[in-house]
C-alpha cells in the first residue's frame, strides 16, 4: 500500500524527529507530513510511518518511537532515537535516492550512522552529557535545529508547526551536504589509490586535483608517502598531510626558512623560480607550474 501519511508529534520539536522528516519526506514525497498527538494518527496502519511518538517501536507496524520502557538498543547497547531507527529501516532506501552509487551504500549508510545519526540518538537520550561539547554546545547540530523553535510567547497558535515547517529545509542541507561529502570520498577514495599505486615508493604523490586522500593513505598502509601535491586553478599546491582528523601535527612539516614567505622571498629562500606562498604554519605551499611545486617537494623531503 502506498504511504500516505507521515506522523510525528506535535507541539514543540528536537532534532531526531526533525531529521527523520528529512528522511521520510525524501522517500515518500507524495505523503503528507502529520503532527498530532491524536488518537486517531497513531493508530498504526499500512498507509502511515509513525515517528517519536506512539509508545512502541515495531518496525512491521511501521511505528518507530523509543520513549518506551524498555527503549529499543542498538546491537552494542546504546539507545536509539526516532533517528536512528528510521536511519536503521529507510537509510539505505534514502541513499539510493539521492543517488548514491549502489556499490557505496552499505559504506555510505555504516559511516553516515556513526559520525552522524549515533551523537543525535545519545544526545537525545541523554546517554552522553551535553556538556561534553563544551564551549561548542551551542553550536552543536541539535542546539541549533532547537533554536529554529518559537519563542516562548509566540501568540500565533500554529507557530510550532510552522516553525517546524521552516525548519525542515534547513536540516535536510545539513543531511544532504554529509552525504554528499561521504560519497564524494568514496569517489576520491578509487582515484587516491591508484596515485597511491604509481607513486610507489616516492614520499610524494600526486592527484590531478584536490580531493579526500588522507583515509586512502591510512587505508593503504602508504606511511611512506610525506607530500601531496595537486593542481589548483592556473597553480599547484604542496600539501603536508596530517597525522589524523584530531590534530593539526602533519607526517613532515615544509621548511621553515619557507614559513610566511610569498613570490620573491620565497624563490630566493627555495631556490625554485615559480615559488608563489608557503604559509606561515607550513602545511602549504603554492607554485606556479607542477615542475616547481615537484622541486619544492623534492626539497622538503630531503630537508626532513
Amino acid at each position: 500500500m502506498t504511504i500516505t501519511h507521515l506522523v510525528t508529534h506535535s507541539g514543540g520539536f528536537h532534532a531526531d524527529e526533525l531529521l527523520s522528516s528529512v528522511v521520510l519526506t525524501r522517500i515518500f514525497p507524495q505523503a503528507e507530513l502529520k503532527r498530532s498527538r491524536e488518537r486517531q494518527w497513531l493508530e498504526p496502519s499500512a498507509d502511515k510511518i509513525i515517528f517519536d511518538v506512539g509508545g512502541d517501536y515495531d518496525a512491521e507496524a511501521q511505528i518507530f518511537d523509543h520513549h518506551q520502557r524498555p527503549c529499543p538498543l542498538r546491537e552494542d547497547g546504546q539507545p536509539f532515537s526516532s533517528f536512528g531507527l528510521i536511519w536503521a529501516h529507510y537509510g539505505r532506501t534514502y541513499l539510493a535516492a539521492m543517488d548514491v552509487p549502489a556499490h557505496d551504500i552499505e559504506a555510505i549508510h555504516t559511516s553516515f550512522d556513526t559520525k552522524f545519526v549515533l551523537p543525535i540518538d545519545l544526545l537525545d537520550n541523554g546517554a552522553i552529557e551535553p556538556s561534553v561539547a563544551g564551549p561548542l554546545l551551542e553550536l552543536s547540530l541539535p542546539t541549533l535545529l532547537g533554536s529554529l523553535k518559537p519563542v516562548f510567547d509566540d501568540p500565533s497558535p500554529t507557530a510550532d508547526d510552522d516553525a517546524f515547517l521552516a525548519a525542515l529545509p534547513i536540516a535536510r542541507s545539513f543531511i544532504e551536504a554529509f552525504i554528499r561529502n561521504l560519497a564524494a570520498k568514496a569517489r576520491a577514495k578509487s582515484i587516491v589509490l591508484d596515485a597511491i599505486a604509481k607513486a610507489g615508493a616516492s614520499p610524494i604523490l600526486e592527484l590531478p586535483l584536490g580531493m579526500p586522500y588522507r583515509s586512502a593513505l591510512v587505508e593503504a598502509g602508504a606511511d611512506h608517502i610525506l607530500f601531496m601535491v595537486n593542481p589548483r586553478g592556473d597553480d599547484w599546491t604542496l600539501n603536508g598531510i596530517k597525522l589524523s582528523d584530531e590534530t593539526f601535527d602533519q607526517r613532515a612539516d615544509l621548511p621553515a626558512t619557507w614559513a610566511g614567505l610569498t613570490d620573491t622571498a620565497l624563490e630566493e629562500a627555495s631556490g625554485v623560480k615559480g615559488a608563489k606562498f608557503c604559509h606561515n604554519a607550513r602545511f602549504i605551499a603554492v607554485a606556479n607550474s607542477r615542475e616547481a611545486i615537484l622541486q619544492m617537494a623534492d626539497l622538503a623531503v630531503k630537508a626532513i
